[in-house]
């Protein structure tokens, strides 16, 4: 039979209504089907979307649907899952909390004490924020414990919580630099501001912002002391948690919570929460021996509970029985000290054949969380089918969410998962896999990072490209997502020998390089890029990926000396290549490094001759760009008139109708944001306040759009002030109360002068006289 309901219906409600249609109770569709009816009920009341197609299968038989309404009921159940999605990456902060376990049990004396802490932070009446250190043995619940304290109701932390992944067992578990400055991104800092800064300047950026903030930290998979004692806060209400498999006893002054196994009555809890009080209550005998064979840790009760309760018609004894065996015949596969249990063995023997096969082959899988896309080139399906399968595995407790639509490994899980590749796959699908996952990721890493090179843009129409590629911002957010995983392909490439390939995707990088200064990986990318030009013995792609190299050594790192050796290294080649372009980029590169130490004059000479090159080889874009970093430079040099003179340029050379098609629409509005900011300064130092105003008026609200929050702070204070001496003083006012309003956003000093500002325009006094420093 068919459905008789259109898809369109919530995948619930089009359940229930099936199963009325058909005048069966849950527990008579339970018994059609094999599913359980706590699993039914949750599908039909939204608790539960993200039933895999087995389930669905199994469903539709016991409904008696044809292969229509099969095929219907399917489409529902796709639909209804969060982050169902053809297009896109969700715009989060990757340091927003996972989803807590729905089925969280027990910890109560923990989780007092988490509270307890919670509540001291809130109040402030403690010297310095408070810190918990959670530890225990992996499959403990460490990262569900925290993640539930920051996800309780009525939490005493308004301002939210965040989490990173420190990585802790990684072979580089992640830098405390890097946790930094991808916290500040999270708490609204600009990329342009965080290449502005040190990293001594960043850790005192991010203690002052964690100084105002009232929420909750969870530093999860931590290290050592090392890496986390730069991150706890000197002063303010943020909580901190820390877990670690280690105490961390290195640590002063903080609050330890150790985790052991479950007691035996919340190992049972949690078993009656996921399969359901009446059928443990009725076998508790053989709930105590599956609590036992799974160790009363967590994870592994998790995963064998989420088995039986897809299957009413398993007896708990029958589940005992099953685990037992599968604990005698387990390999003597150790992770740590503690042996993986023989829940895992279980649940990954019942799973369909090509769920088992994802599941081992996610151990292939680099770095921390994962989409879709990659697990269907990993499995080489189509994407809808890795869907479902992730879904099966989510469902089996073998895979875990993290933010949005992306999923994650627990590290046992993962270890597990390998143990069983290498056992069952074999090296050859071991490396045709690898093989696979990196062409692909690399081939959409250039797709992605070319959006933002002027001579290419949209890619080319694909209809059956995994991901969504239709405009930058689904490549930026492509390229932040999958970092991990494609920068552990460009790796993989370099190591194999692949220097043309390397060198094409660290080319198509370079653009958009600029928009994620703080990644921490650039300087890496083009000391190998660079290197790939040496081996090809290619002096004019090794003059290129030297001048990006450059660029990285400065804006990433800070590392002036090699950054100009880098550049001069570049010259040096392009002319040998007789490569003019380069020969320019070099000049400019070689400007905005003197400009850094403030030689101007050497500084102004090279940009001139950058200019005249660009001028030769005519790359209107390379000319745009020195010509904006010359305005400053003359500025600096006491050379107003001439900076006035180049601004001008530039804007006709923007108007002019010959470049129309020449100029990228995001080279061209970030060339005039660039060339007028730079500008108004000049115009604020020679006291042109109409001159100023206007400059200022005009690009007023772009710096925050791309969430450079220092650089639209600075544009409404100087507005503020040009406003103030035109006597324009109501709209004045309102631009010193805008730069307020960024609060954190913006340091402290600028706050100062906005509130001094705002003070002598209430009180009728003058605007003191600023420095206006860009």
């Amino acid at each position: 039979m068919g459905t008789g309901v259109g898809i369109t219906a919530p995948f619930g409600r089009l359940l229930r209504a099936l199963r009325q249609s058909r005048r069966l109770t849950i527990e008579e569709l339970a018994e059609a089907s094999g599913i359980s009816g706590r699993a039914i009920g949750d599908m039909e009341r939204g608790r539960s979307r993200r039933p895999h197609r087995g389930t669905i299968t199994a469903l539709a038989q016991g409904l008696d649907l044809d292969e229509a309404g099969h095929a219907d009921l399917l489409a529902a159940a796709r639909a209804a899952r969060p982050g169902a999605r053809t297009a896109g990456f969700a715009k989060a902060s990757p340091h927003t909390l996972p989803r807590g376990v729905r089925d969280f049990v027990g910890r109560h004396t923990e989780l007092t004490v988490l509270r307890a802490l919670a509540r001291e932070a809130a109040e402030g009446q403690m010297v310095a924020p408070p810190t918990a250190v959670v530890s225990g043995p992996p499959g403990s619940g460490k990262t569900s414990l925290a993640v539930r304290l920051a996800e309780e109701p009525g939490s005493p932390c308004p301002d939210g919580a965040f989490l990173v992944d420190m990585r802790g067992l990684d072979e580089l578990p992640l830098p405390a630099e890097q946790a930094v400055a991808g916290l500040l991104g999270s708490w609204g800092v600009g990329d342009a501001e965080l290449a502005r800064l040190t990293a001594e300047e960043r850790l005192a950026r991010f203690h002052e912002i964690a100084a105002g903030l009232r929420a909750v930290l969870v530093l999860d998979n931590a290290a050592g002391e090392a890496q986390v004692r730069p991150l706890l806060p000197r002063a303010g209400r943020l909580l901190v948690v820390v877990t670690s498999r280690r105490t961390l006893a290195g640590l002063e002054g903080v609050r330890r919570v150790e985790l052991g196994p479950l007691s035996r009555r919340e190992s049972a809890a949690l078993l009656r929460a996921v399969v359901g009080a009446g059928r443990v209550d009725a076998e508790p005998g053989a709930a105590d021996v599956v609590t036992e064979l799974c160790g009363h840790l967590p994870l592994a009760l998790r995963v064998a509970a989420n088995w039986a309760a897809t299957r009413a018609g398993w007896s708990l004894e029958r589940l005992a029985a099953r685990l037992a065996d599968e604990d005698r015949r387990l390999d003597a596969l150790s992770a740590g000290d503690l042996r993986v249990g023989s829940a895992f063995a279980l649940s990954c023997s019942r799973l369909a054949p090509e769920a088992a096969r994802m599941f081992r082959l996610l151990s292939l899988l680099p770095g921390g969380d994962f989409g879709a896309a990659p697990a269907a080139v990993l499995a080489d399906v189509p994407l809808p089918d890795a869907e479902d399968l992730l879904e099966e595995l989510l469902e089996a407790g073998l895979l875990m969410t993290s933010h949005q639509d992306r999923y994650r490994l627990h590290d046992l899980l993962r270890l597990y998962a390998a143990s069983r590749h290498r056992a069952e796959d074999g090296e050859e699908i071991s490396l045709a896999a690898r093989s696979r996952l990196r062409h692909w990721l690399l081939d959409t890493a250039v797709l992605a990072g070319r959006w933002h090179e002027p001579d290419y843009g949209v890619p080319p129409a694909d209809p059956g490209r995994l991901v969504a590629l239709d405009d930058r911002a689904q490549a930026a957010r492509w390229i932040r997502a999958e970092g991990d995983t494609w920068l552990a392909a460009f790796r993989e490439a370099a190591a194999h020998g692949e220097h043309a390939r390397v060198a094409e995707v660290a080319e198509a990088m370079h653009w958009f390089s600029d928009h994620w200064v703080s990644w921490g990986h650039w300087v890496e990318v083009y000391e190998r890029a660079a290197a790939a030009g040496a081996a090809l013995g290619d002096a004019a792609l090794g003059a290129t990926h030297c001048n990006y190299r450059a660029w990285a050594y400065w804006a990433c790192a800070r590392r002036h000396d090699e950054a100009v050796e880098s550049a001069t290294t570049a010259l040096r080649l392009a002319g040998t290549a007789g490569d003019v372009r380069q020969q320019a980029w070099a000049h400019a590169y070689l400007g905005w490094l003197r400009d850094a130490v403030d030689d101007m004059a050497t500084a102004a000479d090279h940009y001139h001759r950058a200019a005249e090159l660009f001028t030769e080889a005519d790359d209107v874009n390379g000319y745009l760009q020195v010509s904006c970093g010359m305005i400053r430079v003359l500025r600096g040099a006491g050379r107003a008139q001439q900076a006035v003179e180049t601004c001008r340029g530039i804007m006709d050379t923007l108007a002019d109708p010959r470049h129309q098609d020449r100029i990228p629409a995001n080279v061209r509005e970030f060339t005039a944001l660039t060339a007028l900011y730079a500008v108004s300064f000049v115009h604020l130092d020679e006291g042109r306040w109409g001159e100023a105003v206007d400059a200022l008026r005009s690009i007023r609200g772009q710096f925050d759009d791309r969430g450079w929050h220092k650089q639209a702070g600075k544009v409404r204070l100087h507005l503020a002030h040009g406003l103030a001496r035109l006597g324009e003083r109501a709209e004045a006012a309102a631009e010193y109360r805008a730069v307020l309003a960024l609060e954190s956003r913006v340091p402290a000093d600028m706050r100062d002068e906005a509130r001094t500002g705002l003070s002598a325009l209430t009180a009728g006094r003058p605007v003191p006289h600023i420095r206006f420093v860009q």
